[in-house]
């Protein structure tokens, strides 16, 4: 397994965060879980029990419970202090699920998965500790996340050493998440995207903001030499240059790919066998059917 991402520090920084607790910054972990609150809502099942995993404010178990289909939640996190006060979570690292084989119906994932090493491996957790017909709602930040950052930060580092070390992580495309489903074993996948535009003073409001929600690099070939006051302010000025709008403020794109899969149970639709349709498509499109020749 490759090691992209370095565990502990990402974990250090997660703790420096959460001691920060800039709620402004946690914008768009609410709106993937409203998202996924809203998707949970209109699904006609009910879970008797459910887990948020590593959901760091808690607020998409909140909006979960909220939408009357679930019965009883527990939240899993690697920081004790993300529970609410009176609250008891189970503490785990973020890729170890401590669930027991078909022990849970709900499984939702909010903003955590796109720094796994071994993401086939949880997705397979996932699907194991699921019951048959049980659900898995997953947001994950995807292809087109912070490009605009990634290409300043690559070009100024160019222009001024020559050479460039990763500086944003990599992300996934809908179809690399699609071929995860499939290959841990969910039926009845659905995947989409949706991209989010926000907008910042300048870069050094960016990188605050993603400081504020433990998301500084944490590539494990990163470089570690210290990058000058220099590099930063040419970095701003590309910025500027090529992603800022008419009032001076710069643009930053945060891509979610929202993902459901099931387990399989009996009940669910299957697809037809092939030859079983019992209506010809030309009669249904009222067209004349013409057969190849051989």
């Amino acid at each position: 397994m490759e090691i992209v991402f370095d565990q502990a520090l990402l974990a250090a920084r997660k703790r420096r965060a959460l001691r920060q607790g800039d709620p402004k910054a946690a914008f768009l972990l609410d709106i993937a879980a409203g998202e996924l609150a809203e998707r949970l809502a209109v699904t006609e099942r009910h879970f008797d029990e459910a887990v948020e995993l590593h959901g760091a404010t808690g607020v998409a178990a909140r909006l979960a419970l909220a939408t009357g289909k679930i019965g009883h939640l527990r939240r899993i996190e690697n920081e004790p202090g993300f529970a609410a006060p009176g609250e008891t979570i189970t503490e785990a690292p973020i890729e170890e699920l401590p669930l027991e084989a078909e022990s849970v119906n709900l499984v939702l994932s909010p903003l955590n998965l796109h720094v796994t090493n071994d993401t086939p491996g949880v997705f397979i957790q996932v699907r194991r500790a699921l019951k048959a017909d049980g659900l898995f709602l997953a947001a994950i930040p995807g292809l087109g996340t912070l490009q605009e950052l990634r290409e300043v930060l690559l070009a100024a580092e160019i222009e001024l050493t020559g050479g460039a070390s990763p500086r944003v992580i990599p992300f996934a495309d809908v179809r690399d998440v699609g071929g995860l489903l499939q290959r841990a074993g969910f039926t009845l996948p659905v995947i989409d995207a949706e991209t989010y535009t926000v907008r910042y003073d300048n870069l050094f409001a960016l990188m605050r903001d993603l400081r504020a929600m433990g998301m500084s690099n944490p590539l494990a070939e990163r470089s570690r030499t210290p990058l000058t006051r220099a590099f930063f302010l040419r970095a701003a000025e590309l910025y500027a240059e090529r992603y800022s709008d008419a009032d001076g403020r710069i643009r930053a794109t945060f891509t979610i790919i929202y993902v459901s899969g099931w387990t399989p149970h009996e009940s669910q639709q299957k697809p037809l066998r092939p030859g079983s349709a019992k209506a010809r498509l030309a009669d249904a499109l009222k067209v004349e059917e013409h057969k190849l020749k051989q």
